[in-house]
């Protein structure tokens, strides 16, 4: 849900900020070109010298007695143990079976490191579990797996991250069915919801939502025809609302204080109605979660046996012309094309019940404009050609390049406390920014998949050092101000990101 940052669900122990790592910064491509390769180069390894005196007395004495009748050498014999990695185990040493002595033979070694090559960065040395940060060791197996290649191995991370369509299928149903009885309760009940209609949101519906099909976005659009807004402190994002005319009865007149429709009794008063119905619901075991502060949702929590999320998002909608602030806002002309920007515009926008932060509170008056349904449009309608990944279309990465850039922020807030403050939601309005500095198809082709990652992260890290991300809809709103984030943990993310991509992503082989 737009702006909603959800915390995960794994528990985490506070951890202060560490260091930023010291290492250069190198591109993807070169830091997961190495990611498999340690210990000595073939060839590099140098004998030691024989010292003087008889090399054949030399040998027997290394050698232990060999069972009577052993003369040869089996091949097996001479490769690395199984437990231990190339290179690591010592050669097996043989009674030679003529009488000039052989060098004792050693096994195959992999290249040593470029010794003009920067050293690979090292995690901070404290992290949650008491885990040690070590350099990520190659992996055992096949020299061909060894060397996986940047594109291979980020493929390899979009296929977990692959929705399994049974999962799909068993999970909306439920939420569907939770959906139905809950729209259906609010319009045949008295009360100010009366005219409810469902709006999907959220990454399901935008097909970028990853791993697991546990969390949904479902808004409960109510039209309100004839409001004023006023804008909210110069922000361009939050607005107070007036009704326009008021006929006799109207039940939004409750939720009116000094002529203003408060935004937090009337989130109250629908979560209230909300618990109400969800005990009615019989056959799935369903509750309503405890009120997050300054969030616009009723989060609901399904077992099936798995946790399913659903955010209700109750939202105003307005056919009037989208406010003065998004005048600027929503740059797709030479991307989409004017046409379609202009078609957009000509849809309704939202109000959300997202009070403005007030010092360490929210101004419970406030609502903040959503766009969750034009941001829908342009995620399934991405490509400057018609067809972009359509079935008998040209593929792009640009989805690809999203998904795994959720995955890594998603999984450093698992690890990391500091990071609480950031969502999806920046991630999402970082690419559109992205998107539309390179609107072309071409420049989102998936044969240069770990190229194109490597420049949205380089994009994603600039605005993290300059503490600008603007709203992709509202030019003058800055997602990135010290308002909303503190420069440490701008700084804190940073310095997680460059570790990631300078070691090949090692994060993403642990989860």
């Amino acid at each position: 849900m737009e702006g909603q940052c959800r915390r995960p669900t794994a528990s985490r122990a506070k951890k202060p900020a560490e260091k930023r790592a010291t290492t250069e910064p190198s591109r993807t491509v070169a830091a997961l070109s190495h990611a498999g390769s340690y210990g000595p180069q073939r060839g590099a390894r140098s004998r030691r010298a024989e010292p003087e005196g008889d090399p054949t007395e030399k040998l027997r004495a290394r050698v232990p007695p060999a069972r009577a009748g052993r003369v040869s050498v089996r091949t097996k014999d001479l490769q690395p143990s199984a437990t231990g990695a190339a290179g690591d185990a010592e050669p097996p040493t043989v009674q030679p079976a003529v009488p000039e002595p052989q060098p004792p033979a050693v096994p195959e070694a992999q290249p040593p490191a470029d010794p003009e090559a920067p050293a690979v960065a090292r995690g901070p040395s404290r992290r949650r579990g008491a885990r040690s940060v070590r350099q990520p060791r190659a992996p055992r197996g096949s020299r061909k797996e060894q060397n996986e290649t940047p594109d291979r191995k980020l493929k390899k991370v979009l296929e977990k991250l692959r929705l399994k369509r049974e999962e799909i299928s068993v999970a909306a149903e439920v939420v569907n069915g939770v959906v139905k009885h809950l729209l259906s309760r609010l319009r045949n009940r008295e009360s100010e919801f009366k005219g409810v209609q469902q709006l999907n949101t959220g990454s399901y519906y935008e097909h970028v939502k990853i791993s697991a099909p546990n969390e949904f976005d479902v808004m409960f659009k109510l039209e309100v025809p004839r409001i004023q807004l006023q804008e909210y402190r110069d922000t361009g994002a939050f607005y107070l609302v007036k009704l326009g005319r008021i006929p006799r009865g109207n039940p939004l007149a409750h939720f009116l204080v000094d002529e203003i429709l408060s935004a937090s009794k009337m989130l109250s008063k629908f979560r209230e109605i909300i618990k109400e119905e969800v005990k009615e619901i019989k056959g799935i075991d369903v509750s309503v979660e405890k009120e997050k502060p300054g969030s616009p949702a009723v989060t609901l929590l399904i077992r099936n046996p798995e946790e399913i999320s659903v955010d209700i998002i109750l939202a105003l909608e307005s056919k009037g012309s989208w406010p003065v602030s998004t005048k600027e806002g929503l740059p797709i002309k030479n991307w989409l094309g004017t046409k379609v920007r202009t078609n957009l515009r000509r849809e309704p926008f939202y109000l959300v019940p997202k009070n403005a932060k007030v010092g360490n509170g929210f101004q419970g008056k406030t609502w903040r404009l959503s766009f969750s349904h034009t941001e829908k449009y342009i995620l399934n309608n991405h490509g400057i050609e018609k067809t972009c990944c359509e079935s008998a279309g040209v593929k792009c990465c640009r989805k690809d390049c999203l998904k795994l850039m959720k995955y890594l922020l998603e999984q450093l807030k698992k690890e990391y406390e500091e990071l609480d403050a950031f969502c999806s939601y920046h991630v999402k309005t970082a690419i559109f920014h992205m998107w539309t500095e390179k609107p072309q198809d071409s420049q989102w082709d998936p044969k240069h998949l770990s190229t194109c990652f490597d420049d949205f992260l380089t994009f994603f890290a600039e605005c993290l050092r300059t503490e600008t991300l603007m709203h992709y809809f509202i030019p003058k709103f800055n997602l990135f101000s010290q308002e909303l984030i503190d420069q440490n943990s701008k700084e804190f993310l940073s310095t997680r990101i460059e570790y990631e991509r300078n070691n090949g992503f090692p994060i993403f082989d642990k989860f």
